[in-house]
């Protein structure tokens, strides 16, 4: 069952108003850095039902929610969400996201059968819309019990969490804290690891090709990409990686890089890269012999049935300059040298990553007169420890310098640390077990949260996270699974009441 209807469809669907509010959302562009439509929808949503909107410099929003009748002696609950999404496409996909709203598609999936809501060919923005639409269905459904309610809504959770890092302690009141970030419905979520970007670049001088040289585009595609922390403890390709593995295993003596691109975002696995070079008679032929050995051997590594290497002679004209043999060399050097994927395991959570590196972004960029070739590589680090996280910089920062390149790191932001004495997931964990007969686990999550943040802004904050069941988040692959929603909602009605009543 597919319907490309799906905003009709997915209206239909319980809870009414959560569904409601989450298509209203996605009918929105609503990108990083660029929440303004969205903070002036969710505005005009607030303030339509008589509720106070409060917002900072910076674009954050506080809405300010009286108590249920009855409750309004209860301490405030801050319901926290972002509400920027990440925007990506398949190739072949026609999306403007700047002008766009996300098509959602009712489905099935297609291993297990239950209902999901996706997109069509891009990313849902369930991450974090759903979230934002349960926040804003607790504050305008009159049935749900609550106490004096506080709706944090942030900007720019998705490129650097710049909105989280401008809040002050006076901007809302509450210092008990509900985020609704998290991905997996039978868990509740205490702790989440720091991050920090890395950009190494270097200016390369450029000569024009040859005459008689063989110029060639090698094109990685197919990888299921996704989220650079939820996701890459499963070993997913990178196509960065991928496609400098395959340039460095044809061995071609003389082999020049015109371009290299790949990845779009710090904190999506690269699903694609492209690299134009040219070589001497029979390059091509050895670049497509090193591209399906290198195919084969990824697809044994890791479960990616439609990577695809593609090898092709192009017109001498597609990259007019290149860099030098020996500059090439050292370039891809680098690159394969760059750490990638889980860098170490937690010693007190059992499966939980603790550090890890993506190898996120490259870019090419020629000077206006042709005579030099800029290159640009972005990596996100992820670590629930300090002194982990700061030697993985150091390393990426080490490999640069030995290839001559210009290193910055910055945009760190801090982990948060469990708190297993807090007085809100010992409310949680009780509401949990009351309602689904079982314990909830109790986690922590490789991926970043504005958890850690606004703790570090904020002291004496008590939080927790929890959310839908949400997979492929950051990749056109993105879900949202219904039955997960209605269970999700109930529970966080079920919260509010009993933290209304004490």
């Amino acid at each position: 069952m597919t319907s490309k209807y799906g905003k009709t469809e997915v209206q239909k669907l319980e809870p009414a108003e959560v569904w409601r509010l989450f298509a209203g959302i996605a009918a929105i562009p609503h990108a990083s850095k660029r929440e303004e439509r969205i903070r002036e929808h969710v505005r005009h949503v607030a303030e339509g039902h008589g509720l106070t909107v409060r917002e900072d410099a910076k674009g954050n929003m506080v809405i300010d929610v009286p108590a249920s009748p009855g409750c309004e002696a209860a301490p405030v609950t801050v319901l926290q969400g972002h509400l920027d999404m990440v925007c990506e496409k398949n190739n072949v996909t026609e999306h403007d996201f700047d002008r766009q709203g996300i098509h959602m598609v009712l489905d099935q999936d297609p291993a297990s059968g239950d209902q999901i809501v996706r997109a069509d060919g891009t990313t849902l923005g369930a991450d974090n819309g759903i979230g934002v639409a349960m926040a804003l269905a607790a504050a305008l459904t009159p049935e749900v019990m609550h106490g004096p309610l506080e709706l944090l809504l942030t900007v720019d959770e998705e490129a650097g969490m710049t909105g989280a890092k401008a809040l002050t302690a006076d901007f809302f009141e509450g210092r008990r804290l509900l985020n609704l970030d998290s991905e997996e419905d039978d868990a509740i979520y205490i702790g989440c690891a720091g991050g920090a970007d890395t950009t190494l670049t270097w200016d390369f001088a450029a000569r024009p090709v040859e005459g008689g040289a063989e110029t060639v585009r090698m094109v990685v595609s197919g990888l299921r990409g996704g989220h650079s922390g939820g996701d890459i403890h499963e070993n997913r390709g990178n196509a960065n990686k991928l496609l400098v593995r395959a340039l460095m295993r044809a061995g071609c003596d003389g082999l020049r890089l015109g371009s290299i691109s790949g990845g779009s975002k710090r904190n999506v696995i690269p699903r694609e890269a492209t690299a134009v070079v040219s070589g001497r008679p029979g390059a091509l032929a050895e670049l497509r012999r090193a591209a399906d050995q290198v195919r084969d051997e990824a697809r044994l590594e890791s479960p990616e049935p439609d990577l695809a290497i593609s090898v092709d002679e192009v017109p001498a004209g597609e990259a007019p300059v290149m860099l030098t043999p020996k500059d090439t060399v050292v370039l891809l050097a680098a690159l394969a040298a760059l750490p990638h994927g889980v860098l170490g395991m937690s010693r007190d959570v059992p499966g939980l990553v603790e550090t890890s590196n993506n190898v996120a972004t490259i870019n090419t960029t020629s000077s206006d007169d042709g005579t030099h070739l800029h290159i640009e590589v972005g990596a996100l680090s992820r670590s629930s420890s300090d002194s982990l996280m700061r030697v993985t910089c150091e390393q990426i920062t080490a490999v640069g310098r030995l290839a001559g390149a210009n290193v910055e790191t910055g945009n760190t932001y801090p982990g948060w640390q469990p708190n297993m004495d807090s007085p809100v997931l010992a409310t949680c964990r009780r509401v949990y077990e009351e309602i689904f007969a079982k314990p909830p686990g109790i986690a922590a999550i490789h991926a970043g949260l504005e958890c850690g943040i606004i703790g570090e802004r904020v002291k004496g904050m008590d939080m927790v996270s929890f959310g839908p069941r949400i997979e492929g988040a950051h990749s056109p692959d993105e879900r949202v699974y219904v039955a997960s929603v209605k269970k999700s909602w109930e529970y966080l009605v079920a919260v509010l009441a009993e933290l209304a009543r004490g």
